[in-house]
């Protein structure tokens, strides 16, 4: 009774794996059966191929049964014919014996080609269901990945949140700080680079009134203007039109 009860035991937990098997993988275990039929229906068909030579034998032997009564009663005939009734009885007695034989042969051959176009029916049969078992699996397979894919869209839409609070609102706040950043440094180097401008045109300008003196310096030397109209001309520029006319009225 106990060796019962773990054998009972033991069946129902390999009954459990078998089922965390199947239902793990339906269309493998789909395409395993049908592996496995196809298996069967090739057993079955040379089994089939072999039963049809048994039968093309027994045709032979019908064949030439008939041929051997047909011979038969053509030495009957004949023997008949030249009043040996004696040599004629014997091949009678003969051809009565191949007419049963015949007789035997022919209900065989009957019957194992009725047997035969059975098994060729039931192979078709087969074979014909194999091939919808074939769509169906390609149909299951197409429909079970669909759904799965359908299942994931389903739970990243209910997953995939655009809030700040998440985890991708706080990498969109890093991208935009960094970019912020980058934005603060090129600001910084904008406004860096008017740094020494005044230095700069301050030299530009000493530099461009020491070249007025030395051109002065070259045309007073070459007799060219006197020290005197070189101060003249010197203050007209540096007063301008306007302001000598007001410098003459003031004068006049």
């Amino acid at each position: 009774m106990i060796f019962g009860k773990l054998w009972r035991s033991l069946k129902a937990q390999l009954n459990k794996v078998a089922n965390y098997f199947w239902t793990m993988d339906p269309i493998a275990q789909m395409q395993y059966e049908y592996d496995m039929a196809v298996e069967q229906l090739k057993e079955g068909r040379m089994g089939l191929e072999q039963y049809r030579a048994m039968v093309e034998r027994v045709s032979r032997q019908v064949a030439n049964d008939n041929r051997r009564i047909a011979d038969l009663e053509a030495k009957v005939k004949a023997y008949l014919q030249t009043g040996d009734r004696e040599t004629a009885s014997k091949f009678a007695l003969e051809l009565q014996k191949a007419k049963s034989e015949l007789a035997e042969n022919q209900a065989q051959l009957d019957l194992h080609e009725k047997a035969y176009g059975n098994n060729v029916r039931k192979i078709k049969n087969a074979s014909k269901k194999l091939a919808q078992v074939r769509d169906k699996i390609a149909k299951y397979d197409a429909e079970l990945k669909m759904s799965r894919a359908e299942a994931e869209m389903a739970k990243l839409a209910q997953d995939f949140d655009f809030d700040v609070s998440t985890d991708f609102g706080q990498i969109e706040q890093v991208l935009q700080d960094k970019i912020g950043l980058n934005r603060a440094k090129v600001r910084v180097a904008s406004d860096l680079s008017g740094e020494g401008l005044a230095e700069i045109e301050a030299e530009e300008a000493m530099e461009k009134e020491l070249a007025n003196q030395a051109l002065r310096d070259f045309e007073i030397g070459a007799g060219l203007v006197t020290p005197e109209t070189a101060g003249v001309e010197q203050a007209d520029k540096q007063l301008g039109p306007a302001e000598m006319t007001r410098q003459t009225e003031t004068e006049g």
